[in-house]
């Protein structure tokens, strides 16, 4: 099975299903879905949105004479959040010092600026669940990446599950789809720009992480994080190659032989599963690329169009349709890049994106925002982890060709925001962009003199990389700043910092090395996804980046522990064992602290996070290996991969940060304060149930935040005050 992070975010991602193949999340092609007809969507669609345009002013004199003025109470006109993934302070600190950041140093002394705490775990869909929904993660219910099936111990993607539609017509070879494909959210709690929507005020909400599929509200979003490509996969590249040497399993991806004869190349682009067939195949579109005669070009030739590709330059989008059969279309954007075309040819494919404006799943709200971005703005990308850090970190593409992917398509969400800053002159804008995270895991090494990936061929380039990114995120500031009224709030933020990732840490090697997982008789190691483990003899398990869990009885299928009192026991037993643990070839600590679920704020969805999650020391995260289930081999070695970054450690080495061009009076504000600091400047009560605090009141009031397993939000108050 080809693996795809989804981490990028990072961030190393889990896996989708396969219909009914084993998974993980953060790393590979996973449920195949099944597709409507998109004339037909698309024809309701448009019949619902003329009616929309038609009654529009009689439902505002409606909501008016129902609600009032919904800004009645509300202290500014427009809230602008701009979410840079993965932003980490000691840098943001480092380089406003350097005056290489005019627009944050600015922002700073017109507002205010510090660290923001992170969520426990760092990881981003936990994070950004938070975010939205001002509550820590045993109420949103978001723990990891992954989340895991006590009934066969293999991973989930946490956030989402796609399936076959319910309802088929048999009819010769072919299930003809009557209803939807089947799409469950798994996030709960609500988004704080449901509760705005509910009280008159209206949100764009751009690629937030875990806002697929998408829910209704009063507004326009676009998914991000976790949405799929067209496979049902987190991204699958495709990598076309001529070379022997270079056929070999590639993680995110997928790697295709072929054979130039008379100058061309005869191949096929692989596409989704056809599930309207009894017996689903993979659907190919044939394919013909032919080199120029002094090979400093080449064209494609795919489903009736003629690409021209030059050496290192990407193609713009290409659009797609596969034909699963009658009649049926299902369309798709991708980019091409010739990598080479002597000695060997090679060429690299982008994942398959859902065409954004013939969507074969739902991937905003309403159905049609994503068709009005497209006509507007051109096609774009819209898979959840769209920079492909698994092509760079496979050797596919270079430094450079990640890059350019990159940066076109962090211009792609710029426009969107553009575009969303001109039309809102009222209400609530959020975009988050990933170009700081992905970059951050791939090219952090460059800031590490000591890290192992530093000593293989693939690193080029130098710390500028880093310095660069942070100047054109200056520049995104500034040109933001530029469009803001009197009225308006500024909130830039990341959801988690940075740090190097030198060393990996297997988990799962440590518990049978001491006892705690055992395998089969006659085994000393097991593959993927725990293949060889004897789960009537183990006692825990690590699965994901962040947690471990209790083969529990009564939970697990071959649960040996029993809950309660044993349980309580092995946690603590497990938490001093690790806690300080040792990397004796290098001399230092792998693991600075254990977070016990149950000492964490409790929520209704706590039993569903790991029973303990390990909080890593700086420069040490999970290995890649222990994340996918893998038993053996060494307890730490070296990370060696381009991924050379990571904030899948102890959340207290890893804040992101937060601006903001008005002050605040928080001493140490938390991500889970940004929902009710943005409902209580619009004038609308914060729910009881957010964990979170305004930031910016307009009382003397400091409010000192909590995270994870810091002590709950304390009000102190100036002296004088009652």
């Amino acid at each position: 099975m080809n693996r795809k992070t989804l981490c990028a975010v990072p961030a190393f991602l889990g896996l989708l299903l396969l219909a009914a193949a084993p998974a993980g999340a953060y790393i590979g092609p996973g449920a195949g879905f099944a597709f409507l007809s998109s004339f037909l969507v698309l024809f309701l669609t448009f019949v619902l949105a003329i009616f929309s345009f038609l009654s529009w002013p009689f439902r505002l004199l409606f909501r008016i004479l129902k609600s009032g003025n919904p800004y009645k109470k509300s202290r500014i006109d427009r809230a602008v959040i701009i979410g840079l993934d993965g932003l980490e302070p000691t840098l943001v600190e480092r380089y406003m010092q350097d005056g290489m950041l005019p627009h944050f140093s600015a922002l700073r002394k017109e507002g205010g600026y510090a660290p923001l705490q992170t969520t426990t775990p760092a990881i981003s869909p936990v994070a950004w669940s938070s975010f939205m929904t001002g509550t820590h993660p045993a109420k949103h219910n978001i723990f990891d990446f992954l989340s895991r099936d006590p009934r066969t111990y293999l991973p989930d993607l946490s956030s989402a599950r796609i399936g076959r539609p319910r309802r088929v017509l048999s009819l010769g070879k072919y299930n003809i789809p009557l209803s939807k494909p089947t799409i469950q959210g798994l996030r709960r709690s609500i988004p704080f720009w449901k509760i705005l929507g509910e009280n008159g005020i209206s949100s764009t909400v751009l690629r937030v992480p875990i806002t697929f599929p998408p829910e209704p509200f009063k507004g326009h979003l676009l998914s991000g994080m976790c949405a799929p490509d067209l496979k049902g996969s987190q991204g699958t590249f495709s990598f076309y190659t001529s070379d022997p040497e270079r056929i070999r399993k590639r993680e995110g991806g997928i790697a295709v032989p072929v054979e130039v004869k008379d100058g061309a190349v005869a191949t096929f682009l692989s596409g989704p599963e056809n599930t309207m067939l009894k017996v689903p195949e993979e659907l190919r579109l044939p394919m013909t690329i032919r080199l120029d005669p002094d090979r400093s070009s080449a064209t494609v030739a795919v489903d009736g169009q003629k690409i021209p590709l030059r050496p290192g330059v990407f193609s713009p989008w290409v659009r797609l349709a596969f034909k699963p059969g009658l009649g049926v279309k299902i369309r798709a954007v991708c980019k091409f890049l010739l990598l080479r075309a002597e000695p060997h040819f090679e060429m690299y494919v982008t994942p398959l994106n859902i065409d954004p404006e013939k969507p074969a799943l739902p991937i905003s709200h309403p159905y049609i925002y994503s068709v009005y971005l497209s006509k507007l703005l051109g096609p774009f990308i819209t898979l959840g982890e769209a920079n492909d850090t698994w092509a760079l970190n496979e050797g596919v593409l270079d430094e450079r060709a990640f890059l350019d992917l990159t940066y076109a398509n962090h211009a792609e969400w710029e426009a969107m925001l553009a575009n969303a800053m001109k039309k809102t002159r009222r209400g609530m804008i959020a975009c988050v962009f990933e170009t700081t995270d992905s970059i951050s895991h791939m090219f952090l090494r460059y800031l590490d003199p000591k890290h192992p990936a530093l000593r293989t061929g693939q690193a080029k380039m130098s710390e500028d990389v880093i310095k660069d990114l942070f100047r054109r995120m200056d520049g995104l500031i500034g040109r933001v700043r530029s469009r803001l009224g009197p009225r308006d709030l500024l909130l830039v933020m990341s959801d988690h910092g940075f740090k190097s990732f030198r060393r990996g840490v297997n988990l799962n090697t440590w518990l049978h090395r001491h006892g705690y997982l055992s395998l089969k008789d006659g085994k000393t190691e097991s593959e993927e996804w725990f293949k060889d483990v004897d789960w009537e003899r183990t006692r825990a398990y690590g699965l994901g980046l962040g947690g471990m869990y209790i083969n529990q009885k009564g939970r697990e299928h071959h649960g040996t522990v029993e809950p309660g009192e044993e349980t309580r026991r092995l946690k603590q037993e497990l938490a001093g064992r690790l806690t300080g643990l040792r990397d004796e070839e290098k001399q230092e600590i792998g693991i600075t602290r254990i977070y016990d679920r149950d000492e964490l704020p409790a929520g209704p969805y706590k039993d569903n996070g790991p029973d303990l999650i390990i909080g890593y020391n700086i420069g040490y995260r999970v290995s890649w290996d222990s994340v996918t289930g893998k038993v053996g081999g060494p307890v730490f070695e070296d990370n060696v991969k381009a991924w050379s970054g990571d904030h899948c450690i102890d959340p207290a080495h890893v804040p992101g940060v937060l601006f903001s061009n008005r002050p605040f009076n928080a001493l140490t504000p938390a991500i889970i304060d940004i929902a009710p600091t943005v409902l209580d400047l619009f004038g609308i009560p914060v729910p009881s149930h957010m964990d979170g605090r305004p930031l910016l009141a307009d009382s003397e009031e400091k409010t000192s935040s909590g995270h994870g397993a810091a002590p709950p939000h304390n009000i102190k108050k100036k002296k004088g005050k009652k």
